[in-house]
């Protein structure tokens, strides 16, 4: 399983925010395990955090908004598109104005800053959004976006405004390690048609031809034209139209515009808070549907996890008792697994009946038997025990061994009467005889044990 990332020293950029036009500096620092990424505002007293999450999304009009007790940080997607895509998953970034710097209008600087220092792998594993259903979200423009399941993150975007000059265009990543070179040098773009009304609307006011593309999309007179630049607030730039683009600006891919929307789009669903195993399709996305879109994608993965997992235990055994014994050199009292139900190249599920018969219980306790915690443990490790010597020939010639325990939590009791399943699933390939594995066991639907093992097959008998 792929471990959690940070960077490995701080890292500083300067500029003005697309929409305020405010000066401001940001600093990127290294973060310990499961921080998340998290925004402080170092010019106010107490340096308020702000999670990068997408609960705390309060405004989508032209660029992405999160907000905490009333503090603010804009335009956050093309960081975190970034940081997304080279897998950083833990990092403070301290920012001494409420907006993000522009840049260039891209996110190559970010990718190119970070490329030039070491990503820190760390000790704790990624937790991903992956889910067994399709989900799509529509809006009454027509915009669509579609989370179809698969073991890979893959993006589809198709670009339909009805404009002809941006036409239709199609953008898509399959793979993330692409992104620095295909998307990451992809700048926001913006409509000559839109700019008077975003003008109007106290927005772009750190907009220039270096930070973004004006597409052209309508006929404008020189005195128009001198017009629009006082209301910017550029009457000393010297504008000219010429083709499709303001002053001749150069794409850098002809459908620049397309990839850049797929840039923000990885941006917003970096505000999951965990990378996705899946393929996202999206047609004509902006910040409001990817939000919205993050924010189903979320509800639907905690609604998966709750839900009860479906055993059936009335079904004929792949191993029985007997087939155990063959494989475990366990015996009583320590034989903690009665059958095995099913073993796949991945994962094992077995089952331990809880009878009042246990010996543990005459101590643990008198008057209220309760399983005990490291027998549990002792029970899930005969389950992947098992899975194991599955994988090798003559299985009653080696024996499994401990070698660690992780992240061990239990969450209900386990009584005379209970069925414990136990359910795990490789963490990483065998090698070398090493087994990492990790799972849950259910008792009735319900998780009393989780935790993460790494054993050893070893070879000591024949």
């Amino acid at each position: 399983m792929l471990k959690q990332k940070t960077i490995s020293a701080n890292l500083t950029f300067k500029g003005f925010g697309l929409h305020t036009g405010k000066e401001v500096k940001l600093i990127i620092e290294p973060a310990g395990v499961n921080h998340g990424i998290q925004f402080s505002r170092i010019d106010l007293d107490n340096q308020p955090l702000i999670p990068a999450t997408v609960e705390f999304v309060t405004e989508t009009n032209r660029s992405t908004t999160v907000e905490k007790n009333g503090v603010k940080v804009i335009t956050v997607e093309h960081l975190l598109s970034a940081l997304y895509a080279l897998g950083i998953d833990n990092v403070l970034i301290k920012i001494n104005n409420e907006e993000l710097p522009i840049l260039d209008g891209s996110a190559a600087q970010y990718v190119e800053a970070i490329n030039k220092i070491s990503i820190v792998e760390q000790s704790e594993t990624k937790s991903f959004i992956s889910l067994k259903k399709s989900i799509t979200l529509k809006d009454e423009s027509g915009a669509e976006i579609l989370y179809v399941p698969a073991e890979e993150f893959t993006l589809s975007v198709v670009l339909d405004y009805n404009n002809k000059v941006l036409g239709t265009q199609y953008a898509e990543l399959r793979k993330l390690e692409d992104y620095a070179e295909e998307i990451a040098p992809c700048r926001t773009f913006v409509l000559l048609s839109e700019l008077e009304y975003l003008a109007n609307s106290g927005l772009i006011k750190g907009g220039d031809i270096d930070n973004a593309i004006v597409m052209v999309d309508k006929k404008i007179d020189d005195a128009s034209l001198s017009k629009l630049a006082v209301l910017l607030g550029k009457q000393d730039l010297k504008i000219n139209i010429q083709g499709n683009t303001l002053n001749n600006c150069e794409l850098k891919q002809i459908n620049e515009p397309a990839r850049h929307k797929l840039l923000d789009l990885i941006g917003d669903l970096a505000l999951l808070g965990s990378p996705i195993k899946g393929h996202i399709i999206a047609k004509k996305p902006g910040h409001k549907l990817n939000t919205s879109f993050a924010s189903m994608l979320k509800k639907a993965m905690k609604e998966q996890e709750k839900s009860k997992p479906m055993y059936d235990l009335t079904k004929e055994p792949l191993y029985d008792i007997n087939d155990i014994e063959n494989m475990l050199p366990h015996r009583y009292p320590f034989l903690l697994i009665d059958k095995i139900m099913e073993i796949t190249e991945e994962g094992i599920v077995g089952v331990k009946n809880v009878t009042k018969n246990e010996p543990y219980f005459q101590g643990h306790f008198p008057g209220n038997p309760v399983m005990p915690g490291v027998l549990q443990i002792e029970a899930m490790a005969q389950t992947g025990g098992v899975f194991s010597l599955s994988k090798v020939e003559d299985p009653h010639l080696y024996s499994t061994y401990f070698m660690k325990i992780d992240n061990v939590k239990f969450k209900r009791k386990v009584i005379p009467g209970d069925t414990i399943v136990f359910d795990l699933n490789l963490i990483s390939p065998i090698r070398r005889g090493l087994v990492h594995m990790g799972g849950k066991g259910y008792v009735n639907g319900q998780v009393c044990i989780e935790a993460e093992m790494l054993a050893q097959v070893v070879k000591d008998r024949g």
